[in-house]
C-alpha cells in the first residue's frame, strides 16, 4: 500500500510541472508588425550612410532657441551643427556610395537626433556616424546638408583638442 501512495504522489508531481511547463510556454509565436495601425519606418539605405568627425555646436545662438524647456526625448532637426567636419572613411564596404552622400559633401552639417542624444556633447569633438536624408527640393543649396545621428561617440573634450587621425 505504501508503494501505491508513493508512486501516485509521484505521478501527482510530474502531472504538476508538465502543466506548469506548458503554461510557460506562451502559446503561438507571434509575428508581424509589433504595433498594428502604425506605420513602420523604412529601413536605413546603407549606401546613405557616411561617419564624420568635427565640432557639435548649437546650429543658432541668434536668440531663435526655444524659450521653454526643452524635452530631452525630442526629436530635432535644427537645434545642432556639426562644423568643421572631416569624414572618415572607416565604415563597412557599400557604405557612403550613394548619389545623396556624394552630394552632401560638406564642411558643416546640420545634425537629427534625439536632443538628449546629443546635448552633452556641445563644445565637443565628436564622431558622428549615420545616414544622410535627401535634401528636399525647396531646400537652398546654401542650408548644409542633414546627418540622421545613429550613433555619437565624443573624441576630446574641446573643439580646440582636435586628434591626429
Amino acid at each position: 500500500m505504501m508503494m501505491h501512495r508513493t508512486d501516485v504522489c509521484a505521478l501527482g508531481f510530474a502531472a504538476l510541472l508538465t502543466a506548469s511547463a506548458a503554461a510557460q510556454g506562451g502559446g503561438k509565436l507571434v509575428t508581424g508588425n509589433p504595433t498594428p495601425g502604425t506605420e513602420q519606418p523604412t529601413p536605413p539605405n546603407l549606401a546613405d550612410r557616411m561617419t564624420v568627425t568635427g565640432c557639435l555646436q548649437l546650429a543658432s545662438k541668434s536668440g531663435t532657441e526655444p524659450t521653454g524647456a526643452i524635452d530631452g526625448n525630442a526629436l530635432v532637426d535644427s537645434r545642432f551643427a556639426l562644423t568643421g567636419a572631416e569624414r572618415r572613411d572607416n565604415v563597412p564596404t557599400d557604405t557612403g556610395g550613394s548619389e545623396n552622400t556624394g552630394a552632401a559633401m560638406s564642411r558643416t552639417y546640420r545634425l537629427a537626433a534625439i536632443e538628449s542624444q546629443l546635448s552633452p556633447f556641445v563644445d565637443a569633438m565628436v564622431e558622428v556616424s549615420g545616414e544622410v536624408l535627401p535634401r528636399s527640393s525647396q531646400s537652398p543649396l546654401a542650408v548644409p546638408p542633414t546627418l540622421q545621428v545613429e550613433f555619437v561617440q565624443k573624441i576630446a573634450a574641446t573643439c580646440s583638442s582636435r586628434p591626429s587621425p
